[in-house]
């Protein structure tokens, strides 16, 4: 049976060693059974297929978006790469945009390179995981000074589903809560495990772990 585009993803992460299995601290001192590390992704090939499972979660949720936003810096390749796996397959054709960290005060100016935007326009923000919600919170106020957009989503590749420090809420949870921005990931922190269960990727040896993990920090979807 052929695999869902879920799946192949979590192949592509293991393949391209973004997702590991171990133990790993994580920022917030978790021991963790897993660790998935964005950063490995840096050959044109692998932001390709990227941009191609970000367009097939956009596509999924039914996403209406006329403009892809790549907060500054992870998001920004994010952003185009999507935009260009949307254009080339799914015949839809989208504008993207990205911050600036600092205002240009010369030639066109503004905080954003790339579309103009304007009020009313949908925008869906594209970006690697969410581990606090920092990256919203970061330009949702340059968003509302450029112009009064409205946020459709924002699309992250894997969602943790795991509490934060001082809530029993994720962080895509309290960034709904808070903006009423809806989060729609690649995949979840549950297709992993189902993955491994099943045998799409390897790893049943660390099932346990991951499982009494996931009921210690984990959250319901």
């Amino acid at each position: 049976m052929a695999l869902t585009y879920k799946e192949q993803f979590i192949q592509f992460m293991v393949e391209n060693d973004v997702l590991m299995f171990g133990e790993f601290t994580l920022k917030s001192g978790r021991k963790a059974p897993y660790f998935i590390n964005a950063g490995k992704y840096r050959t044109g090939k692998q932001i390709a297929r990227l941009g191609e499972y970000y367009a097939a979660c956009f596509k999924e949720h039914g996403v209406e978006a006329e403009t892809l936003v790549g907060p500054a810096y992870k998001g920004i390749p994010l952003a185009v790469a999507t935009s260009v796996a949307l254009a080339e397959k799914f015949d839809t054709d989208v504008n993207f945009c990205f911050d600036r960290k600092e205002v240009k005060d010369h030639g066109e100016g503004g905080l954003f390179v790339g579309k103009t935007l304007v009020d009313g326009e949908k925008v869906a923000i594209i970006e690697d995981v969410m581990t606090s919600g920092k990256a919203l919170r970061e330009i949702l106020p340059k968003l509302q000074a450029a112009a009064d957009v409205k946020i459709e989503a924002m699309i992250i590749s894997v969602d943790r589903m795991e509490k934060g420090l001082t809530s029993e809420k994720s962080a895509v949870q309290e960034v709904y809560d808070e903006f009423g921005v809806k989060v729609y990931s690649i995949v979840t922190i549950e297709d992993i495990i189902s993955a491994i269960e099943t045998g799409v990727i390897e790893g049943k040896e660390y099932l346990s772990a991951m499982k009494a993990y996931r009921a210690q920090y984990g959250v319901t979807a």
